[in-house]
């Protein structure tokens, strides 16, 4: 019986799907020996043949292309002045960002980010 691994990046399946086409192994077979390892619920087998109809094209990176979309809200000049910000004025909340910072109105969540960015990746 072999050990199921609960939680893998997509990368890591598809880097198995791309090893196992590779060897020539059915997609039906793939995907049997994907669920074994990771799960029922790691990948569709319709996944699983179209991840290697991609590598039969000749794709090779097994790593999510950058998709187009809503462009991020948070870039370094913007932490920079709330980092500065925060400094000079102690008390300065959390709930102070969107009214100093006009441009920034975005959701709490997004708040959090900037200040998650200037606390080193945890929240204070």
């Amino acid at each position: 019986m072999f050990k199921t691994i609960e939680w893998a990046p997509d990368c890591e399946i598809r880097s198995v799907i791309s090893f196992l086409n590779a060897r020539n192994v059915l997609p039906s077979d793939i995907h049997h020996k994907i669920c074994q390892v990771y799960g029922d619920n790691a990948m569709s087998n319709g996944m699983v043949r179209k991840w290697v109809r991609v590598f039969n094209e000749g794709r090779e990176n097994v790593h999510d292309e950058a998709q187009s979309g809503r462009p991020s809200l948070v870039n370094d000049d913007l932490v920079r002045k709330v980092n500065k910000r925060v400094r000079a004025d102690r008390r300065f909340t959390i709930s102070d960002l969107p009214c100093t910072f006009l441009r920034f109105q975005g959701p709490y969540s997004m708040t959090l980010s900037v200040v998650a960015n200037i606390a080193g990746g945890r929240i204070l």
